[in-house]
């Protein structure tokens, strides 16, 4: 039997990240996501007292999504999906009922996903991702109308709804593309840094 020597030993370049340096990472990346949920549920708060009312149901400035398209380009799609519905029902909770919750879900959700799409694909700019994704966050929303009130009367707020959507989310996409350099910097100096 031979006893193992210095070459038998993995070279440091062979080896993969510590454990203490994986346990940083985690605890890093899972308090950036707390702090981006606390981010969300504020905005959320804040567009609950702007006294914003169109007239037209469904319609709302989604300031909160801010936190969600910040979440996608700097952290990832993963973590942008569980932000999505964690800040749809912990804002449906706080600030709204258990339909608002629905609604919120359903037009959160295929917004997430459409955002998703879109920034895996390369190629689109963020506000047009953003746009895209405030534009799916209110057919979503339609088709829980569609479903909840069982009348096709309320596909009338499709061209309404179609632009609100594009005006915010490339409101909400051109302030993310202004604050994401700053908001990565911190984040590398700051989370990665321990890694």
């Amino acid at each position: 039997m031979r006893l193992p020597t210095d070459k038998d030993k993995p070279s440091s370049k062979e080896k993969g990240p510590s454990p203490l340096a994986q346990n940083r990472s985690y605890v890093s990346r899972t308090s950036c996501m707390g702090l981006l949920l606390a981010f969300a549920l504020i905005l959320s708060y804040l567009e609950v007292l702007i006294p914003f009312q169109p007239g037209i149901p469904g319609i709302k400035l989604g300031l909160a999504n801010l936190a969600v398209v910040l979440c996608l380009y700097l952290l990832g799609w993963r973590e942008a999906l569980l932000l999505t519905i964690v800040k749809a029902i912990l804002g449906g909770f706080l600030f709204g009922s258990l339909f608002m919750i629905l609604y919120s879900l359903a037009g959160a959700l295929i917004s997430a996903l459409v955002m998703i799409l879109l920034e895996r694909a390369g190629g689109f700019h963020l506000p047009v991702v953003s746009a895209a994704g405030g534009v799916a966050h209110n057919m979503g929303q339609l088709l829980v109308a569609l479903f909840a009130v069982e009348t096709y009367r309320v596909l009338y707020y499709v061209p309404i709804l179609l632009l609100a959507g594009m005006g915010t989310g490339i409101l909400i996409g051109i302030t993310a593309s202004l604050v994401l350099p700053y908001v990565r910097r911190i984040y590398q100096k700051y989370c990665q840094g321990y890694s």
